[in-house]
């Protein structure tokens, strides 16, 4: 009896077991722990400041980054996808705190959790392939801007009076306001780190320049004491451990509250996720799952929500600065959330000396490299509709909000799609090829049309007042469907009305080279015998309408 085994499709597979299927050897772990390590140490203070200013306690967002990045990259469909929370979901989650309470945030990202993992088993994520180029283009460029300006405060060391905003024409105005506390100290660490990145890149190109930057710069300022901001000034003393795990509160009326907050984070978390790990394949040239991707971003969520974190999402910044890193993998992924959690336990007091100066530069090289510069451009140069959907895009994610830029830039590229789908397709007037006998017929008797492209609703509106010119004739329309590769419901209802008007003339419609979908569709819009007939080619129809004299070309 043949033995059988059970295994997940390939596209719920994780990428870790592809990558272990491939051969890991110690060199792939090492640059692996090394991108890890790098990742930890801007996870560590990010996902702690995005937790306060999302209205939650900093140890929130160590959890988020500790459970929910491991598994995004234990479970996940992407090689370097690096999970955690993000500063995309600010908003979102500080108005879910704010009109549910934390109970109320811990429950919305469990059922974000389940609604994740829905979408992808329903194979969901196999749509962001139809996401337009531009968008995708437009969409990375303006999440750099947001995270170049989100590092301003501390890249120039100012002094706020007050919370730092979100919004970036609210936060440029609170910036210059605080202009005169700019920090010399704070700049020139910013300005060593980035140098120190660039040098390293350009003359070392394997080492990692942005651990080193960090470790030079950290202990730099520790051994000449400067007046600089840090981890432990900011922030305090970490958390020591992990929660017990738990549920979160369950009841009818928590689910009523908490169930819209869980789809707009489903929204937003599979959308970033998706882009996220787009990003990672064109810095890589590799291809992620996103099915698997999905599923993986859910049971994130889940794993959050049980040990008190937040929403999980793939992180674009945080995921370009793995792959910059020199990742392998999905271990750097998994090794990050453990160098995470290593900090809180055991290096707490190390990591409180790293400048927040070091950290603002090490993002600014992140977002200059994600920011897709050449390719921005050159869509802007292509042509008229490529540039107005990515400009589009680009000046609503920083301006308004990601969901916003997605949703506009996705219908945008949409209309151009129609249009530019409508204008290839055309209509030509053909003359009969059959030699016919003048006192038996005419040419007039018969019309003859060639249809090319896809005719649906963009192109049915422009050639269908073609059509109704071509068809007064008093025998025969013939309409050959030879280039014609779909058909949809609006180019059948047009084709429906022509065959009225034909039969109102006396006349008769046919159809020639119609392949089967197109024959399918047309004829479950009444287009069937005695309206309309189907013949294999124009020749045929010639025969019919004008006589069977021998074939003649007119040209």
């Amino acid at each position: 009896m043949p033995k059988t085994t059970l295994s997940a499709p390939p596209e719920f597979l994780p990428k870790l077991i592809s990558v272990l299927r491939e051969g890991y050897g110690l060199r792939d772990l090492r640059a692996d722990a090394l991108a890890g390590l790098t990742v930890a140490i801007v996870a560590l203070p990010l996902s702690m400041a995005i937790a306060i200013a999302s209205g939650v306690g900093p140890e929130r967002g160590l959890y988020t980054a500790i459970v929910g990045g491991f598994l995004v990259s234990a479970l996940g469909g992407s090689r370097f996808q690096i999970g955690g929370p993000a500063g995309a979901f600010i908003v979102l989650v500080s108005a879910c705190v704010a009109a549910t309470g934390l109970e109320g945030l811990l429950l919305a990202t469990f059922l974000s959790g389940f609604l994740l993992m829905g979408a992808g088993a329903l194979r969901l994520g196999s749509y962001i392939r139809f996401i337009p180029y531009p968008v995708t283009v437009g969409f990375t460029a303006g999440i750099a801007v947001i995270i170049f300006a989100s590092q301003l405060r501390d890249l120039w060391g100012l002094q706020l009076s007050g919370p730092e905003p979100g919004e970036l024409l609210e936060k440029l105005p609170v910036l210059w306001a605080a202009r005169d506390s700019v920090s010399l100290a704070a700049c020139a660490v910013s300005a060593a780190t980035i140098a120190i990145i660039l040098a390293v890149k350009r003359w070392l190109p394997n080492w990692p320049g942005m651990l080193l930057a960090v470790v030079a710069t950290s202990a730099l300022v520790a051994a000449l004491g400067a007046g600089v901001e840090t981890i432990g000034t900011r922030f305090g003393a970490l958390p020591s451990t992990l929660p017990a795990p738990a549920l979160p509160v369950i009841s009818a009326d928590a689910l009523w509250q908490a169930l819209p907050w869980a789809a707009s984070f489903t929204l937003l978390g599979a959308i970033e996720s998706l882009l996220s790990a787009v990003v990672a394949d064109g810095m890589t040239g590799r291809h992620h799952r996103s099915n698997a991707e999905l599923v993986a971003q859910g049971v994130a969520n889940i794993g959050s929500a049980l040990f008190g974190g937040f929403c999980v999402t793939g992180t674009i910044a945080r995921t370009a600065t793995n792959v910059r890193a020199g990742s392998h993998g999905p271990v750097s992924g998994m090794l990050h959330a453990l160098f995470v959690l290593g900090f809180m336990l055991l290096a707490a007091p190390l990591a409180a000396f790293i400048p927040l100066a070091t950290l603002a530069g090490v993002l600014v090289v992140v977002a200059w490299n994600m920011a897709e510069k050449e390719e921005l451009w050159a869509l802007i140069r292509a042509n008229r509709s490529d540039a107005m959907v990515v400009i589009v895009t680009f000046l609503l994610v920083i301006f308004r909000d990601l969901t916003t830029g997605i949703v506009v830039g996705v219908a945008l590229g949409g209309a151009v799609f129609i249009r530019r789908m409508a204008e290839a397709a055309g209509i030509e007037r053909h003359e009969p090829t059959l030699r016919y006998d003048p006192a038996e017929a005419s040419a007039t008797d018969l019309a003859i049309c060639h249809l090319r492209g896809p005719y649906f609703f963009g192109a049915a509106a422009r050639l269908g007042s073609v059509l109704d010119r071509i068809a007064d004739t008093p025998k025969g329309f013939a309409v050959d469907f030879t280039d014609v590769p779909f058909i949809d419901s609006s180019g059948a209802r047009a084709f429906e009305l022509l065959a009225r008007k034909t039969a109102r003339k006396g006349g008769r419609l046919f159809f020639t080279a119609v392949n089967p979908e197109v024959r399918k569709l047309l004829e479950s819009h009444g287009l069937r015998a005695p309206h309309v007939s189907y013949r294999p080619d124009i020749a045929a129809v010639e025969a019919e309408i004008l006589g069977s004299a021998p074939a003649e070309s007119h040209g």
